[in-house]
């Protein structure tokens, strides 16, 4: 038996809006979209993708899965993500070396600093 990696869902009260953030916000394409679910993809046919589907319940409590992104430069992409529209969030991580952000619907996710054998 294989299985291959095909996305990661992510429940949204906005679909498009929210995968539109996702989608400029990662540089990925489009690869599906309705109003009801909406996917995308570092390309075409690369996976896996992120797919947001329709929930209209809100963002209550932290999310229990997260993405996590390591930049080339963790400070200018901080800095270009809440210029995008995420913000700075404190889910009592305390004093770390990735920043925490969430995304214009509250979803949490990480931009990490350089790997420890780059930063040495």
């Amino acid at each position: 038996m294989t299985l291959e990696w095909e996305q990661v869902v992510v429940d949204s009260v906005d679909p498009v809006a929210l995968g539109q953030w996702w989608a400029a916000a990662l540089g990925w394409v489009v690869v599906n979209s309705s109003a009801e679910e909406f996917e995308i993809r570092p390309e075409p046919d690369r996976l896996p993708g992120l797919l947001f589907g329709r929930d209209d319940g809100s963002k209550t409590v932290k999310n229990r899965l997260h993405l996590d992104l390591r930049p080339d430069d963790q400070d200018a992409e901080v800095t270009r993500l809440v210029a995008h529209g995420a913000r700075r969030v404190d889910i009592g991580q305390g004093d770390q070396s990735w920043v925490v952000l969430a995304d214009p619907e509250g979803n949490e996710f990480c931009v990490l600093g350089q790997r420890r054998q780059e930063a040495e």
